[in-house]
């Protein structure tokens, strides 16, 4: 009997638990943010992507949804200045299901235009990174600007500059760590998966 494409295989499973629980202990030990002075660059994004590049979107999205929602517990159990934003599961949970997505749609128009894989890598994981930092910025620019601007005792116009600043500071070296990690892992696991 033939299994229907719409659901997952059993290593396909298994790989979603592994990367979710990774993705949890790098949140709850800290591990998922590598300072990167004057910021702190998040990683919590490369389980999603490794899970979408190795075993395909259903698994980077179910991975994602993982992410999300520990984004909403930590906002919950540990609140900083931004947690309002986590608050609200469109802003924490559709950027993350999405990583996976995106790069698994990049990295597949990509891998046959390379002799090489790695640069699709490199390119999905960049993608994949910087729809996290849009997704959740653009959504918090869309939904929260008044009360972002409050919560900080600045302008709405200095709200838009602060939102734009920090997806400059913290996206572009959060992408660049994102594809230095993710790089040799998915070649080593596309490796892998050739010799079977």
């Amino acid at each position: 009997m033939e299994r229907s494409r719409s659901h997952l295989s059993v290593r396909q499973l298994v790989v979603v638990g592994m990367l979710s629980g990774i993705t949890i202990f790098m949140g709850l030990t800290g591990l998922g943010f590598i300072p990167i002075p004057p910021v702190k660059a998040t990683i919590m994004g490369v389980p999603v992507i490794i899970g979408a590049l190795i075993e395909g979107p259903m698994v980077g999205a179910l991975v994602g949804l993982v992410f999300g929602i520990f984004s909403i517990y930590q906002a919950i159990s540990a609140p900083v200045l931004t947690s309002f934003m986590f608050y609200n599961p469109i802003i924490a949970i559709v950027p993350r299901v999405l990583i996976g997505v995106i790069a698994y749609l990049v990295y597949k128009a990509l891998k046959n235009k390379f002799k090489k894989d790695g640069i699709p890598i490199v390119i999905s994981a960049v993608v994949g990174s910087l729809v996290n930092t849009v997704g959740v910025l653009g959504l918090t620019y869309l939904i929260y600007l008044d009360k972002y601007a409050h919560t900080f005792g600045i302008s709405v116009n200095a709200a838009k500059g602060a939102i734009a600043l920090v997806g400059v500071t913290n996206g572009i070296p959060e992408a660049i760590v994102c594809a230095l990690i993710t790089l040799p892992v998915v070649l080593t696991m596309n490796k892998i998966k050739k010799k079977r």
